[in-house]
């Protein structure tokens, strides 16, 4: 989202131009799946997090551009809020320690965005949704100063034609409106990056879609909203209402919505990209003077710049990436689906639970989602976004299971399968997976702990309790010590 757009106005003829490019660009991936080689030879992951800043007193704080100029290194870049910020690991592999190594170079990383941070008397907090945002920091003026984030709250406006409602209704029932995106900033998350050829692209992309709905409910972290108990990955909701370009009669006509699980297993990454085009106009119609056919048919590697930009207005929960790196294209599943934190080792351990879970998944001769309908899937997602590790999710074979009782039985050992495939060793594995069976078998994540906690100071009144247990919070994070053990610390 952070790419660099700028501040302009669109019009009718900047449309038309676009979708005529963006169609060309499709039929440019078309042959490129058929005809070029892309880099599939020793595919790497990655990761990007971000992560919210806080003041002493654990609220907001509106230092980004600051504690980026601090930082002054390209791994680190903006967000949509004043408050936010983003890391993006370098991709590596996982073989030969890789996930080790993911480990430690995000832990340097969020300590130096926390040190910078800190010049100001500033803290780095890993949550989904920070607990202690109020209206104030939702309104048009926390927009950080990226041309490309305004123009891209008015473009989604515009669409809508009408102000943004946000209707919540989990433990308790959130109902606001506002006339810009902002309320998207409040959502931080982690996104994992699983390079793949375009063959097995289809088998990734399922195998994410099918079990995205258990990673939500053991890694759920984000309870709160606007000081309201709701959904315990309350980013699932206020993310799809934050962004919806639709007025209400569009959807009822079923217009798809532009953060969208999808509505169909694929065959090809052609299908994602195809669709997007087919069912979404541009919000941000940017057109470059490169001719994609010309550079194919000299040779050359074509950025498909249009395509890729539109792409990125579609926010998939597991989405399609194309890139191209030294002249070479490659393939991506971008996993969007869970909360920043609770820790830097929560967070590696969800990465490798993912990495290897859908490795073992698109590896399987006899697919999960020959057997599992579309919209089991979807039903998975939204439960466990509502109901975190209290999860039922369905499963084939299974019927109706405990999200935890899956994972134990069926899913990790399956986890461990992949990541062997990936050459990762048994103790780096037991080390991580671990983690996940710890957090099962004592029923509690980052949304458990935080909810249970702020329970227990029911005699200080909603706003204080978020901000005393935010405080908790950001010490246990700072320990690095895993979720699972904060009760018992």
């Amino acid at each position: 989202m952070g790419e660099e757009v700028d501040d302009q106005q669109f019009t009718r003829a900047d449309r038309t131009a676009h979708r005529a490019k963006v169609r060309r660009c499709l039929d440019v991936l078309a042959r490129m799946l058929h005809e070029s080689v892309f880099d599939t030879d020793d595919p790497m992951t990655g990761l990007e997090l971000e992560l919210n800043l806080v003041d002493a007193d654990g609220r907001p704080s509106l230092h980004n551009e600051e504690t980026l100029a601090d930082l002054d290194d390209e791994d680190f870049t903006t967000e949509l809020g004043r408050f936010n910020l983003e890391i993006n690991v370098p991709p590596g592999r996982l073989r030969d320690g890789g996930l080790r190594a993911l480990e430690e170079g995000l832990r340097e990383r969020v300590e130096r965005a926390d040190d910078a941070a800190g010049r100001r008397g500033d803290r780095i907090a890993l949550v989904g949704i920070l607990p202690t945002l109020t209206p104030r920091h939702l309104e048009p003026d926390m927009i950080t100063a990226n041309p490309r984030y305004r123009l891209l709250s008015d473009q989604i406006l515009d669409a809508r034609g009408e102000d943004i409602t946000i209707d919540i209704e989990g433990t308790e029932r959130l109902q606001t409106s506002t006339d810009t995106i902002m309320p998207e900033a409040a959502c931080t998350s982690t996104q994992f990056h699983v390079q793949t050829t375009p063959s097995r692209f289809a088998a990734v992309w399922n195998a994410s879609q099918a079990i995205a709905g258990v990673q939500l409910a053991v890694g759920a972290n984000a309870p709160y909203l606007l000081g309201h108990e709701l959904w315990r990955e309350s980013r699932i909701p206020l993310f799809e209402q934050a962004t919806d370009t639709r007025s209400a009669e569009l959807k009822a006509q079923g217009v798809r919505p532009r953060v969208w699980f999808g509505e169909r297993w694929i065959t090809s990454v052609f299908d994602l990209f195809e669709e997007n085009v087919r069912y979404f106009p541009a919000l941000l119609p940017v057109v470059e003077d490169e001719d994609p056919v010309a550079v194919l048919e000299a040779g050359g590697t074509p950025s498909l710049a249009e395509l890729r930009l539109h792409n990125g207005t579609v926010y998939r929960w597991n989405r399609p990436v194309y890139d191209v790196v030294d002249d070479v294209p490659h393939l991506r599943v971008e996993n969007r689906v869970l909360a920043a934190g609770p820790t830097v080792v929560d967070t590696v351990a969800n990465a490798a639970f993912y990495f290897g879970l859908v490795r073992a998944l698109a590896s399987s001769p006899r697919p999960l989602w020959s057997q599992m309908s579309f919209s089991a899937a979807e039903e998975n997602f939204r439960i466990g976004a509502r109901d975190g590790i209290d999860a039922q999710v369905y499963w084939p074979g299974v019927g109706q299971v405990a999200a935890t009782e899956l994972v134990l039985r069926r899913l990790l050992p399956l986890a461990h399968e992949g990541l062997a495939s990936w050459g990762v060793d048994p103790a780096e594995r037991d080390r991580l997976l671990g983690i996940i069976e710890q957090r099962c078998l004592l029923g509690t994540n980052g949304a458990e702990w935080f909810v249970g906690r702020v329970r227990s100071h029911s005699d200080l009144g909603r706003e204080e309790a978020l901000r005393v247990v935010l405080g908790e919070y950001l010490e246990h994070q700072r320990s690095g010590e895993p979720v699972h053990t904060w009760a018992q610390q």
